[in-house]
């Protein structure tokens, strides 16, 4: 029986310890990820594809089909909070100050690909690390058609949640894959905190220098701006950035 490298990392006391909250854990990040606007800070891919492994190496003592569907819910109430923000407070979520947790920059972005994919991009997005937190708001700022989004939402929150878990859960089925795991889980747990964390500090640092250096410069944007036409959603708008 494998005893493990770092005994306080011994997935025994972890997994049973923490239970069911393991589980609830990543969902709320999961949520947090979709549905608030400090969300980007959180690596969702790689915290999907680590609790697919961590299930079928039974250290989360649930079965894949319940751990995928729970995490596709959560991105899905996710998105439809972002939605609701954006639509109740409209281009005021825009006015927030340029700082670590919001950036103009990466509202344009998220712009640039509804107007390339139109109402499509909320789920194109999900599977793009930032832009999947910005695009609920932007879709409720612009205002699309509530019962399309929600759809879209659906569509995406399944195929990005649950898919991914899913492709972690099934690399379980590679013997190498399967045989690391069984050996190293409680390295694999010291990782996911620390690919978790290191990349949320730089992005957070990053963002934070950039926003000091902008308001230095005096640079601002019209909130106005930022706010997608309605015609954006139906594909109908003239493509006018490049994702």
């Amino acid at each position: 029986m494998h005893s493990a490298l770092i005994p306080w990392l011994d997935p025994k006391y972890l997994i049973d310890g923490f239970g069911a909250w393991a589980l609830l854990g990543v969902c709320a990040i999961i949520f947090a990820e979709t549905g608030l606007l400090v969300g980007f800070l959180f690596p969702g891919d790689t915290l999907l594809i680590i609790t697919g492994i961590l299930t079928f190496s039974g250290a989360i003592k649930i079965d894949i089909w319940w751990v995928a569907l729970a995490i596709g819910f959560a991105a899905f109430l996710g998105g439809e909070c972002g939605y609701l923000i954006g639509r109740k407070f409209g281009p005021r979520v825009f006015e927030r100050k340029e700082s670590g947790l919001f950036s103009v920059k990466n509202v344009e972005r998220t712009n640039a690909f509804f107007e390339r994919f139109g109402g499509f991009a909320v789920i194109v997005a999900r599977f793009v690390p930032i832009v999947r937190t910005f695009a609920p708001v932007a879709a409720g700022v612009g205002r699309m058609n509530y019962r399309r989004y929600s759809i879209y939402n659906l569509a995406g929150a399944l195929l990005w949640g649950a898919g991914v878990t899913y492709a972690g859960f099934f690399l379980g089925y590679i013997p190498p894959v399967r045989d690391f795991v069984s050996h190293y889980i409680d390295l694999i747990l010291l990782g996911a905190v620390l690919i978790t964390l290191i990349p949320t500090v730089f992005h957070y640092v990053q963002a934070t220098m950039k926003a000091r250096r902008a308001t230095r410069a005096g640079v601002t944007t019209a909130t106005g701006s930022l706010v997608l036409d309605p015609d954006v959603f139906d594909g109908h708008h003239e493509h006018k950035h490049d994702a």
